[in-house]
């Protein structure tokens, strides 16, 4: 969140989301890659502290992603990283795949295809404003195509360990949820004893126990049990489309919900400070759009993920992820606090609601 900026603007928030699709395709492949080898033996340990090296260079000049400073030029710095993570990927997974038949073939397909986005990857960060994010964009248009083009052609990637997978997916969406904690504490800063305050951030810690329960309670354990009794084809598609795939939107909205609940904390920690009433004032656009569309973006993909994981979808549930959209408007005429207070009413509704369904 910090690459977004305080305030937050619509610009900032596109940049963030791209940065994300990139640390996403990254950590994703490398969860195939696990799953189908051990990583701590051999060859593979060796790639992945070269992979380990160049994330870390990725997340150390991600500051710069998008305009360069002093010192080497920071967006040729991510999108080298990105293509070093991609190479190591691949170059593992195809040593990783001679004893499954078939399976370099559909390495070396999806390989040729991924190299054609990291042309414009490298080309938009040679340029600057609306050519390099338009070319980052096409960059991971091309990966996200390439990848549904091999499944279509060659066949999903097998997957080993349906436990191992969906254990992987569940540890970094606590990561995320765990972000959106942070992100009171930042808000907050130095006025988090106060009893507004405080108060404000418990109903955020509200917000973030609700998300949890409704993916960890209601939703993930009936998931694993359907991925782990099919098997085949379908069970690999089932994985990359309701894991790889459908998760990045869990994720998103989990750290754009973060930076909502970080702006209303800010607005209330200042009203506290005497800083110009800014409690009392509403969110901007761009902090209303991240607190509710977060959460709808959120509840979505988790319908999604039921959806594709064969379980049923309500009308109930629907209607949730709908009302968390239209609350946008909210935000901008009702004090922050009060916005955020609505938002775990709607989540702790929802929450207890899908209890009681269940218990019927």
């Amino acid at each position: 969140m910090a690459l977004i900026g305080r305030p937050p603007t619509p610009v900032a928030m596109a940049q963030g989301l791209l940065l994300l699709v990139l640390l996403w395709f990254a950590w994703s492949s490398y969860t195939w890659l696990g799953n189908q080898t051990r990583a701590d033996v051999g060859v593979v340990r060796a790639g992945f502290l070269v992979a380990m090296a160049a994330l870390f260079v990725a997340a150390l000049v991600m500051p710069q992603a998008w305009s360069s400073g002093p010192g080497l030029d920071g967006p040729l710095l991510v999108a080298l990283a990105y293509v070093a993570l991609r190479v190591v990927h691949l170059v593992l997974y195809h040593w990783a795949a001679a004893s499954v038949p078939g399976l370099r073939a559909r390495i070396r397909f999806f390989a040729a295809v991924s190299a054609l986005g990291w042309v414009p990857l490298l080309l938009g960060a040679l340029l600057t404003g609306a050519a390099h994010a338009a070319l980052w964009v096409l960059a991971f248009l091309i990966e996200i195509g390439g990848q549904r083009l091999s499944y279509a052609w060659r066949g999903a990637w097998p997957l080993r360990s349906s436990s191992h997978f969906t254990e992987r997916h569940g540890l970094v969406l606590i990561i995320a949820l765990g972000e959106s904690l942070v992100a009171a504490g930042v808000g907050a800063g130095s006025a988090v004893t106060a009893p507004s305050v405080l108060g404000v951030a418990l109903v955020g810690l509200t917000v973030t126990v609700c998300l949890w329960w409704l993916y960890f309670d209601a939703s993930a354990p009936a998931a694993a049990r359907a991925l782990a009794a099919v098997t085949g084809d379908r069970r690999d598609r089932i994985a990359a489309d309701a894991y790889s795939q459908t998760h990045l939107l869990l994720i998103t909205g989990v750290i754009y919900l973060a930076l909502g609940i970080e702006q209303v904390l800010e607005h209330v920690a200042e009203e506290h400070s005497g800083g110009h009433h800014a409690g009392a004032a509403p969110l901007s656009w761009s902090a209303s759009a991240a607190l509710y569309g977060g959460a709808a973006l959120y509840l979505a993909g988790r319908l999604l993920f039921l959806r594709l994981t064969q379980q049923a979808v309500r009308p109930a549930q629907v209607a949730v992820a709908v009302v968390a959209l239209l609350l946008l408007p909210v935000g901008r005429v009702v004090p922050p606090a009060a916005a955020l207070g609505v938002l775990a009413a709607l989540l702790v509704a929802a929450a207890v609601g899908e209890r009681l369904a269940r218990a019927d």
